[in-house]
């Protein structure tokens, strides 16, 4: 389905294939995102909503590029009302805040050189203070898939704006967690890079020193494409740093937390399964898993806003909030105002800070090569239930991803499926900044293995044998060769044809050559079902670590077989003969 031939589900690639087509045009794009926007008015989305006047310029400009060398021609993006448009008015949630800037945010302004259309100006919890999306005098934003939940902040209109079809990718930012929190609630991909890489300058600081600009997408490549535009050092922004992305690669290691995570709200148990659905996808992947002691993280997470750091969020609104009695939220301004408490003195900072690089020391010895995977939410609330404990469920949402930027670390949150019926679930995966490549890598990842088990096959089933046809026909993809642990010997087994036997050994084993295929859920009890025995499908050790589902044999089936072990793998057996 889709209004005036616009996909409902904005996406850079689907945009981009129909302007290649003729499909629609940009203007025919707006015109959509328009109409959607005044459908869902009564979402309070927006602050600014789209309107063909004000985009008009940015399509215009248009004419003057050129889509083959401007990656995001044509790509409408939404962007939150504590960053900076030119002549568009910032009120960062509170009308008596508001002014009009002369120029662009640096990020903004790296955007629109590639080709993006900004449409408007999306609602927020005020001063980007909270994590709920209820605090906000322009209205609760509403949850893009059930009305009576939080969208999550304080991101929220940005968040909801893609997932209601209203913007191909929107920007948020991130303090605490403002830019992973909306996209898990919303079943949305949101990008946190380094601290610094993309410039922050031209944003209503929160918390100045680890403030970050953020994407929210549908998929992990909208947010990869939109990252290349944005990242770089900016001589504007002080806190800019030269970051830049390194080749991706697959983490060696996938660290889990130990214990059972807290979840929390009327979904708490459908959290939890969903969890424990995410721990098993993991697993089953076959890579190598690892647990730690998550306590640290959230020792670093309590001294944002239980220790003296939140003196920080004090110092950048203090003078407007004194002079401007009544202006903010009251649960707005109780935060704000604790950052003024006696007890946070200098001495109390110094200390916060030398706990703050032991903890962050001690996470980047674990995080080295490694890619950690937590919650993003541990559960979600009606909007009813923030209204009635404003400051206790808010904290709550954040209990995953406050310590996040704290530390110094790169963050990416993606779905994980379902928690229930349209209440989708969500992690977010955390690397070093000189790592952050890793993450769109692990990302790709773990969202083909929700779909899809890894299989290990050491015979007929792999590429040019004769049973290949049988991998590829149940969908199945090649994904890479490798070896077993050295504690297998091979077997060529009297059948007809002659097969391979891959038997488990206490003594005297060897590593065996494999492939690894990816096979969809699907159709992997077909493919269960159709293996004779002595064969079966058991777990298999790989040599580095990781332990996949494939082929084994039954240990009687060994005797009187030939052991070709020697030749270190069925092809190169077969070739020998």
């Amino acid at each position: 389905m889709s209004i005036q031939g616009v996909p409902l589900e904005l996406s850079i690639h689907a945009l981009q294939q129909g302007y290649r087509s003729g499909s629609f045009t940009p203007q025919e794009v707006i015109a959509a995102i328009i109409g959607r926007a005044e459908r869902d008015s009564g979402m309070n989305i927006w602050i600014m909503p789209p309107e063909e006047e004000r985009i008009a310029p940015y399509l215009e400009g248009l004419k003057e590029l050129d889509p083959a060398v401007c990656p995001l021609w044509g790509i409408p993006f939404a962007v939150k009302d504590n960053i900076d448009v030119a002549g568009w008015p910032v009120t960062a949630a509170c009308p008596d805040y508001a002014y009009v800037p002369e120029r662009h945010a640096p990020v903004v302004e790296r955007l629109i050189q590639a080709g993006a259309i900004p449409v408007g100006k999306t609602n927020l919890d005020q001063f980007a203070t909270g994590l709920v999306g209820t605090r906000s005098p322009y209205g609760e934003t509403h949850n893009a898939l059930r009305p009576e939940l939080i969208s999550g902040g304080s991101s929220s209109g940005s968040a909801v704006s893609v997932a209601r079809g209203q913007a191909a990718f929107a920007l948020g930012t991130d303090t605490a967690g403002s830019g992973r929190v909306p996209a898990a609630l919303n079943g949305l991909v949101g990008y946190k890079p380094a601290v610094g890489a993309w410039p922050a300058a031209g944003v209503v600081p929160a918390c100045r020193s680890i403030d970050c600009v953020t994407v929210f997408a549908r998929h992990v490549d909208d947010a990869a494409a939109v990252d290349a535009a944005a990242r770089g050092w900016c001589a504007d922004d002080p806190y800019s740093a030269d970051r830049p992305l390194h080749r991706g690669e697959q983490p060696k290691t996938w660290l889990l937390p130990q214990g059972r995570p807290e979840f929390f709200g009327p979904f708490a148990a459908e959290y939890e399964a969903a969890w424990n659905r995410a721990k098993e996808t993991i697993a089953r992947s076959g890579v190598r898993v690892q647990q730690v002691d998550v306590s640290l993280l959230q020792e670093a997470a309590a001294l944002l806003y239980e220790g003296p750091l939140v003196a920080e969020r004090w110092s950048a609104l203090a003078g407007f909030i004194e002079a401007h009695p009544g202006s903010t939220f009251p649960v707005t301004e109780t935060i704000l105002r604790s950052g003024a408490n006696a007890e946070h003195t200098a001495a109390a900072l110094f200390r916060a800070q030398h706990r703050l690089a032991e903890i962050r020391g001690a996470v980047r010895s674990w995080l080295r090569q490694a890619v950690l995977v937590l919650p993003t939410c541990g559960g979600t609330w009606t909007r009813e239930q923030v209204s009635a404990d404003p400051i206790g469920t808010n904290s709550k949402m954040g209990l995953y991803t406050n310590h996040c930027n704290l530390l110094d670390l790169s963050a990416l949150a993606v779905p994980a499926g379902q928690a229930g019926p349209e209440l989708p679930f969500g992690v977010t995966l955390f690397a070093l900044p000189e790592e952050e490549a890793n993450l769109t890598e692990a990302a790709r990842f773990l969202l083909r293995q929700q779909d899809a088990i890894r299989v290990a096959v050491c015979g007929l089933h792999m590429r040019g044998m004769p049973l290949e046809p049988q991998m590829t026909g149940l969908g199945a993809v090649f994904a890479e060769e490798a070896q077993t642990a050295p504690v297998y010997r091979l077997y060529k087994l009297e059948t007809d044809p002659p097969k391979p036997g891959l038997v488990r050994t206490p003594l005297g084993g060897a590593p065996i050559a494999v492939e690894l295929w990816d096979m969809p859920l699907e159709s992997f009890g077909r493919f269960t079902a159709s293996i004779p025995a002595p064969l079966g499908i058991g777990r298999v050790e790989l040599a580095d670590g990781r332990s996949v589902p494939g082929f084994v044999c039954e240990a009687y089936a060994a005797e009187g077989a030939l052991d070709i072990t020697v030749s270190g793998g069925w092809r190169n057996a077969m070739a020998e003969v």
